[in-house]
């Protein structure tokens, strides 16, 4: 199952994440030097969800067995389509693909999680070995399961000192004590999009709306008191957690104004970011990627906030790093090399995780 072991790879990586916003490919060359990792871009794509599959996904969690393993192939079906029309004419076939899927469920506590897409449908109909499921052993091995990107962080990204993405969470990676560490810092686009959909928007754009607000002290105090803030890494969240202790805070204001609610957020999420970032990496540089980077208003705040240098990259690498990333786990998963960093996890040990399909 194994391929032969080289030091340069042409893979494509997947990446759907919980602000539902599509599905990112990548597809590079990850190529190895001694002990040093370098990547190349060479083409990259977003396909966004339809409102059929947004609501599909969206609604995953509440499906019978029956339905849900339904869906878990349709899904890798949909994903292998789309892999294959972006494959035409590319300038190198890749080795492999690595799948992130698309989080259905993730209870570590309960040492539970579900990542859709079936990577065999993914292999079978491209042709190509495909990594996916790259939670799971983690998650037996008594760890959070998340966040993954951090070996991607530490071998490719070493000359920042902390990485942070903004997405539908925000999580952050950086050295402390000389090893590697990470955790999800708070919700972000997942809980902000949400509440703009009333108004048929898919996200308040550059913070537009929430630049316009007032602080809600209030709802802002108790959105600071929640116990996770208060815990220390490794740690991570989920939907099932906002669903739980976020909306029913925010429910609480629903008379205030949506402008309002939405800079209290903002507030929220800067102070919280703040917090984390300035006791660990008071100083240097921070790279920050990903979705929530176009939001000027809340880019503002967190350079007003932040001590350390803020560094907002090319688009392409805002854009597409955690898919690059996933690509690199599973060039690692192919390898048989630690992709899975117990400092980061709270695992009883490193690991090599994903499933090979192909």
């Amino acid at each position: 199952m194994i391929k032969q072991i080289k030091n340069s790879y042409c893979c494509v990586g997947l990446m759907s994440g919980t602000s539902l916003d599509g599905l990112d490919i990548v597809l590079c060359v990850l190529e190895r030097q001694g002990d040093d990792w370098s990547y190349a871009l060479l083409k990259q794509q977003t396909v966004a969800y339809t409102d059929s599959w947004r609501a599909r996904l969206q609604d995953a969690p509440g499906l019978s067995g029956r339905a849900l393993l339904l869906l878990h192939r349709e899904y890798g079906e949909w994903m292998a389509r789309e892999v294959n029309t972006f494959l035409v004419d590319v300038p190198q076939q890749p080795d492999l693909i690595a799948s992130h899927g698309h989080t259905v469920f993730h209870e570590p506590d309960k040492e539970f999680n579900f990542q859709l897409g079936d990577g065999n449908v993914l292999a079978a109909q491209t042709g190509i070995t495909a990594i996916a499921d790259f939670r799971s052993l983690d998650v037996c091995l008594n760890g959070q399961g998340a966040p993954l990107v951090p070996i991607g962080d530490e071998l490719l990204f070493a000359n920042y000192q902390a990485c942070v993405n903004i997405g539908g969470f925000v999580n952050v990676s950086c050295r402390v004590g000389g090893e590697r560490i990470a955790w999800d810092i708070c919700p972000a686009n997942f809980v902000t999009n949400r509440l703009v959909q009333p108004m048929g928007l898919s996200m308040d754009a550059n913070g537009a709306m929430g630049a316009k607000g007032v602080v809600v002290p209030a709802l802002q105090q108790e959105l600071d008191a929640l116990d996770y803030y208060q815990q220390a890494a490794p740690k991570s969240l989920s939907q099932e957690w906002v669903e739980q202790y976020v909306w029913p805070v925010i429910d609480k204001y629903e008379k205030c104004d949506v402008n309002d609610i939405l800079r209290t957020y903002y507030e929220h999420i800067t102070d919280v970011m703040a917090k984390n970032l300035n006791k660990h990496v008071p100083s240097g540089s921070i790279l920050f990627t990903g979705g929530g980077v176009y939001n000027t208003f809340l880019m503002d705040l967190i350079k007003a906030k932040v001590k350390a240098e803020v560094i907002v990259p090319v688009a392409n690498l805002v854009d597409y790093k955690e898919a690059l990333v996933f690509a690199f786990l599973g060039l690692l998963r192919y390898r048989g090399e630690v992709n899975c960093l117990q400092s980061v996890t709270g695992a009883s040990r490193d690991s090599s995780s994903g499933v090979i399909c192909g």
